[in-house]
């Protein structure tokens, strides 16, 4: 007799941590895929001819002028790209952010390791090569269709170097099969089309 009331209480201590599992559950899908039709509702065009107020504001290539502060890439192990499209050497880096342009290392617009397509071998290139003015034209007409498909990231872009970091950055359009770069040699682009496909 004091076993079976052992194993009642056990099961009803099961019985009531199983429903309270099954509510929870329950109630985290529900909220889950409430979260999900909102995320598809933003990422909706409601008006077809309606353009987002892209605030691209881009560098007309006058580098004489003195800046006090620069961002940069930060993430390189060796190389840094600053906002005026000089690539250096992490040592070659100023204070304030800027590269040193007295320094051997340093060069600005430098597309050294990119292809015609606008896909480089390394990141810090292929962002100082995505700033030269002459890539305004094919940076507006990416921004023109990026504005049906991803609204809500490029909206956060405040200017050209914002989104050259953004554009050069890997994307689905440099992977195939999710899990392979279609070239791993240039796998950061900010070009129109995505790498081409090596053989395997």
């Amino acid at each position: 007799m004091m076993v079976l009331r052992r194993l009642l209480r056990r099961r009803w201590v099961l019985g009531v941590v199983f429903g309270l599992s099954l509510i929870y559950f329950i109630t985290s899908t529900l909220k889950q895929e409430e979260r999900t039709i909102r995320d598809r509702t933003l990422l909706e065009v409601r008006d077809l001819d309606h353009r987002i107020p892209w605030k691209i504001r881009f560098n007309l290539g006058n580098s004489s002028r003195q800046m006090t502060q620069c961002r940069n890439s930060i993430q390189g192990k060796a190389l840094l790209t600053d906002e005026l499209g000089y690539v250096c050497e992490r040592k070659d880096l100023l204070v304030n952010g800027c590269c040193n342009v007295n320094t051997p290392s340093s060069r600005q617009y430098i597309c050294k390791s990119c292809l015609a397509n606008g896909c480089c071998d390394i990141y810090e290139y292929c962002v100082s090569c995505c700033l030269q003015p002459d890539k305004q034209p094919l940076l507006e007409r990416f921004l023109n269709r990026a504005a049906e498909g991803f609204q809500n990231l490029f909206t956060a872009v405040e200017d050209h170097f914002e989104l050259c970091l953004a554009k050069c950055r890997t994307s689905s359009q440099s992977v195939q099969h999710e899990n392979t770069y279609r070239n791993p040699q240039a796998k950061y682009c900010y070009g129109e089309s995505p790498p081409e496909l090596l053989p395997i």
